[in-house]
């Protein structure tokens, strides 16, 4: 297993997989935690727009709570990632299956929901 502080050979450096699950590993943990902090700060998107009403409906505080506990496990999920990538990629797959599911049930989003199908595939093959 890879740990952040081992320094990788020099023919493990060339190889495409240890590429790849480099690769993956920095984006799928730079991924979360900014889209996570944006969630606080709403730089990127209003997130609420994305989030199913029926969800919203069923939470005290209503979107906007929603979408900072999203923000929340999504930086987690992110820590994850970086420190344990095997169980992350699992973590993060399954977190985007959700975010998956909540697009289709808002009806309005299906580019986004399929965009989401292929990070999904990402996490799952780190």
């Amino acid at each position: 297993m890879t740990t952040l502080t081992a320094q990788p050979a020099r023919s493990q450096l060339a190889d495409p997989a240890y590429q790849a699950f480099t690769l993956l590993r920095v984006g799928f943990t730079a991924a979360p935690i900014l889209f996570g902090l944006d969630k606080f700060f709403e730089v990127m998107a209003d997130w609420s727009t994305y989030l199913w009403s029926g969800v919203a409906s069923a939470v005290p505080g209503g979107a906007d709570t929603v979408m900072l506990a999203v923000g929340v496990i999504e930086i987690l999920a992110g820590v994850l990632v970086a420190v344990r990538p095997r169980i992350g990629g699992y973590v993060v797959a399954a977190w985007l299956a959700g975010i998956i599911v909540n697009l289709l049930l808002l009806g309005d989003f299906y580019d986004v929901a399929l965009r989401d199908v292929g990070l999904l595939l990402g996490a799952l093959s780190l």
